[in-house]
């Protein structure tokens, strides 16, 4: 399996980032369980001229932490990328996307979401970098891995609009840009200017669980994207 390189490098933890016990144990675990899998602090994926930041929670077991690519091998990444592939935001692979998942030896359906697609213009970071137990990492862990966040975003000098997925991503890009929680309160399509002018805007996480009960369509996430595309168009 090939695992992407970071565009932003010298902003990565390291492969054996100690920060957090919790995810260190795990990280441990899967290590031994999966040797050929990533297993590890998932690095950026896309463009270090992006004009636009996407924002997720954290590595999936079976999908970035397993893949290395952010939002690479389940469900979520599909809906993403191809959301962010109609508005020109990302290109499309699914050759290499079949390839991989059948590699891994999981179902294509669930292996192939991400697998292969580039963003263009854009680059997604994760407010945690390893996978946490049930997908959910503590305040402490989201705060720990915030220098990471803040170290991205101040190498993005043109990226001006950020796409949070989230509450968790919401809370950590508003801090790492300087903002205020209690006046930027998280709700799918509100919008946030921080004190620097770049602007924040909120949405309901891809995950299948949020698709699967409809939280979030993909209208509602078509809608995001459009709407930053706009605010990139308005200057």
């Amino acid at each position: 399996m090939d695992f992407a390189p970071s565009p932003l490098p010298a902003t990565e933890p390291p492969r054996d980032c100690p920060r957090c016990p919790r995810l260190v144990a795990l990280r441990e675990r899967l290590r031994a369980e999966q040797p050929g899998w990533w297993n590890a602090p998932v690095p950026a994926l896309g463009d270090a001229a992006a004009w636009l930041g996407v924002v997720g929670l954290a590595p999936g077991k079976h999908g970035a932490n397993r893949t290395g690519r952010a939002f690479t091998g389940d469900g979520a990444g599909t809906l993403l990328f191809e959301t962010m592939a109609r508005h020109g935001l990302a290109t499309l692979n699914e050759t290499s996307a079949t390839t991989e998942g059948e590699a891994a030896g999981g179902t294509t359906g669930e292996a192939r979401g991400g697998a292969g697609a580039t963003p263009v213009g854009a680059i997604i970071l994760n407010a945690v970098r390893c996978v946490p137990p049930e997908n959910k990492p503590t305040p402490e862990e989201v705060r720990h891995c915030r220098g990471f966040l803040s170290a991205q975003v101040a190498a993005l000098p043109h990226a001006r609009v950020f796409v949070a997925l989230g509450q968790v991503a919401h809370q950590s890009i508003v801090k790492a840009l300087g903002g205020k929680l209690p006046k930027a309160r998280f709700a799918h399509l509100a919008e946030h200017r921080m004190p620097d002018g770049r602007i924040v805007i909120d949405s309901y996480h891809c995950s299948r669980y949020n698709q699967n009960t409809g939280r979030l369509t993909p209208a509602m996430l078509d809608a995001v994207f459009a709407r930053a595309v706009a605010l990139r168009d308005r200057g």
